[in-house]
């Protein structure tokens, strides 16, 4: 079993910090008509100075500025999720995210050519358990009848989300990018299905030269889920390195698994021949008392003795001393 997933702020913001990895998050996990027109080979971080709720600056969330070709910017509201469950309350905080990314864009005049305000696509990355199942626009929490005039004074936002664990291993692995790979990792079920997504890791960055950043993530992250399964197990900065301990690690598992199995095949084997023992025991005993009491017996009633369950036998042995007939016994 693989153990409970690391911290992954500060893994993920290291990853979604470079911005080919983003592109190929947008490409291949967000609708192709929300991403149209926007050039996203021209992907540029933007320094945001808003801060959460708390009061504190969230590491893991980010923003990027995306070129429109028909002139002007959008902006994408990254922020990721590793909370254990769904927030019921996303919609409204990413209001608040989006109205200060505003002001943030009107104090620094990165407004369209006309003056307004630059679109934004706000996105959850949310890696928890349960599926995401939180209303992803906003008028679905606010409490007013439909035919309310009221609805038109009211603020309306949604947003995107990506749920890694929604996607099944045969989804992941048709496609092409990096951040599939990293969601395979995140949801591999056993050391074996983990040891196959590290080789497709490895094949991936020896045809994608590069991505140092991330590839330092990636090793962490295996080595942080394989760290539970044994004491010994050493992290390496080198990818080959861990996916070699990796392969080393899943071979003793698998001694180790088949040794518990002869193991508990043997104990099983042994409960059952005690129980047959003692089951065979129990009805030479009744059938000795049946013959004492009512003679030869008939050949259905030593089948049905010899059918019969320990509880069973028991019962009918207490029947013996009180019945009339041999078919008394079997009633």
């Amino acid at each position: 079993m693989i153990p409970q997933k690391p911290d992954h702020d500060g893994l993920y913001h290291r990853f979604f910090s470079d911005p080919a990895i983003v592109a190929q998050l947008l490409r291949e996990f967000v609708e192709g008509a929300l991403l149209d027109g926007l050039d996203l080979d021209g992907l540029e971080r933007l320094n945001t100075k808003f801060h959460a709720d708390t009061g504190e600056r969230r590491e893991s969330d980010l923003v990027w500025r995306i070129p429109r070709r028909d002139g002007g910017d959008a902006y994408v509201m990254l922020l990721l999720e590793f909370q254990s469950t769904a927030d019921p309350w996303m919609a409204l905080r990413l209001l608040v995210y989006a109205g200060l990314l505003w002001q943030q864009l009107v104090r620094e005049q990165r407004l369209l050519p006309d003056g307004r305000l630059p679109p934004i696509l706000p996105i959850v990355l949310y890696n928890g358990d349960p599926r995401w199942r939180a209303p992803l626009d906003l008028r679905q929490v606010i409490g007013l009848p439909e035919a309310s005039p009221l609805w038109h004074f009211q603020p309306s936002l949604g947003y995107h989300v990506i749920d890694e664990g929604a996607f099944g291993e045969a989804d992941l692995a048709g496609r092409e990018g990096l951040p599939a790979l990293l969601f395979r990792l995140e949801n591999a079920s056993g050391p074996v299905e983990l040891m196959g997504v590290a080789d497709a890791v490895l094949a991936w960055f020896a045809l994608h030269p590069g991505f140092q950043a991330a590839r330092a993530v990636i090793v962490e992250l295996l080595g942080a889920m394989m760290a539970p399964h044994g004491p010994d197990i050493r992290l390496s900065e080198e990818l080959m390195e861990v996916r070699n301990m990796l392969a080393t690690r899943v071979e003793e598992w698998k001694r180790q698994w088949m040794l518990e199995g002869e193991q508990r095949g043997e104990q099983r084997g042994e409960q059952r021949g005690e129980q047959r023992g003692r089951q065979g025991a129990a009805s030479a005993f009744l059938l000795r008392l049946l013959e004492r009491r009512f003679g030869a017996l008939p050949g259905w009633a030593r089948d049905r003795v010899l059918a019969a369950d320990p509880d069973t036998m028991e019962e009918w042995g207490v029947r013996v001393l009180d019945a009339n007939t041999l078919e008394d016994v079997f009633a």
